[in-house]
């Protein structure tokens, strides 16, 4: 019976080894049943399964293989591999696979060993460990704008998912830090849509408290905001409440606003690298139509919903033309789009912060809380808290390098 073996190349990283290595297997014409390679600060890591040939030959490859090595400053060692031990990880091929990402401004050993002291409580494996982002200097690393993103390749069934959750929630809050539990299918890698909240999500701000403060009702209008997106009370009385504190305020209000709105870190990136990407973008917005166009307008976001202020003589007059777009109305819109745009559903991302965006959250395959209240940041599968929205192109897989600046 032939044998398997596993070799394992370490040394410094230089030009060719894994063709040198290859080259001599080639010559005794041997399978490679599975390969890995990995290549740390200039430092090289390379393994190979290969099922060796009759004995006779089996000691003229492995000794090929050293003097090679040798040759090469490089340490090599020999691992044989049992029948057993192989039909045992063949048969491992079929169990579930989950993508764990870690997202912070720089991560450390810690969090690490938080986060994967949870998926060995879980009995999962992992797999492979990728940095996504790029290098960073000793001099940016203390930036506050800087992004260190890892991502786990995890294999297995969690033993209690919900209880799993609860605790990459638990070590997010504490460690500044946001972990990211996907399943790892063909939706992940094969989104199309991506839907967005407005206020204080792809602007710094809440624009119907900034119309308030012009109209000298600050306080009252960001008090029933703060109740409405906590959950505390109905969106939709929350929003008659605030737009009835607005009547009379003037048009030419709406126009300065407009031009000053805090656009979110990351946001124009993020839209930027979407459309280069082929992928259909939404606002579906509890605001109002005249900044969710000026945003469709400044970004080239492919719809808009929103309220509609009702103007007459060059007023606000504290009403709203035509359906209120609340959290079960934005689901309406999400469903609506995606079927227009002939997407499912598990391929679409719904990004939002508050309680009204929890129905589209929940409707989407990939359901982000970004920056949210802790009822969202409960409920929603995944949540961003310490990245800008550029924080999603990561979570659909993306490395740096594959990234617009």
């Amino acid at each position: 019976m032939k044998e398997i073996v596993l070799l394992t190349v370490k040394g410094d990283d230089r030009h060719g080894v894994t063709s040198a290595i290859t080259n001599i297997l080639a010559e005794y014409d041997l399978d490679i049943l599975d390969i890995g390679q990995s290549v740390i600060h200039d430092n090289l890591s390379l393994g190979m399964m290969v099922q060796l040939p009759d004995s006779e030959s089996s000691s003229s490859v492995l000794k090929d293989v050293l003097f090679k090595a040798h040759e090469m400053g490089l340490s090599i060692k020999f691992k044989p591999i049992s029948l057993e031990s192989y039909d045992h990880w063949v048969e491992g091929q079929g169990k579930e696979r989950f993508i764990v990402t870690l997202l912070a401004r720089r991560i450390t050993a810690a969090q690490m060993s938080r986060v994967t002291e949870v998926v060995v409580d879980q009995d999962l494996n992992i797999d492979d460990i990728s940095r996504l982002t790029g290098r960073v200097s000793l001099d940016e690393e203390k930036d506050s704008r800087s992004k260190a993103v890892v991502e786990l390749s995890i294999r297995g069934t969690p033993k209690d998912e919900a209880a799993m959750r609860a605790d990459f929630l638990k070590i997010a809050a504490e460690m500044d830090l946001d972990i990211a539990f996907q399943k790892d299918d063909v939706f992940r890698r094969n989104r199309r849509l991506v839907v967005f909240d407005m206020d204080s999500t792809l602007i710094e701000a809440e624009v119907i408290d900034e119309l308030a403060k012009e109209a000298g009702v600050g306080d009252q209008v960001s008090e029933i905001t703060e109740q409405a997106m906590q959950g505390k009370i109905d969106f939709k009385e929350s929003f008659k409440r605030r737009m009835a504190l607005l009547k009379g305020l003037d048009e030419s209000v709406l126009q300065d606003i407009a031009k000053q709105l805090p656009i979110t870190e990351g946001a124009e990136r993020l839209i930027k690298n979407l459309k280069e990407m082929g992928y259909t973008t939404a606002i579906l917005s509890g605001g109002f139509n005249y900044f969710a166009q000026y945003l469709q307008a400044k970004m080239g976001i492919d719809y808009v919903y929103a309220n509609e202020l009702e103007i007459v003589d060059g007023k606000v007059t504290g009403n709203v033309v035509g359906t209120v777009v609340d959290g079960q109305r934005k689901a309406e819109l999400f469903r609506e789009i995606a079927s227009r745009e002939g997407i499912q559903l598990e391929q679409a991302i719904a990004v939002g912060d508050g309680a009204n965006d929890l129905p589209m959250l929940s409707l989407a395959g990939l359901g982000i809380a970004f920056r949210a209240k802790a009822i969202v940041k409960e409920s929603a599968k995944q949540s961003i808290s310490t990245l800008g929205l550029d924080g999603i192109l990561y979570l659909l897989g993306f490395r740096d390098r594959e990234i617009i600046h």
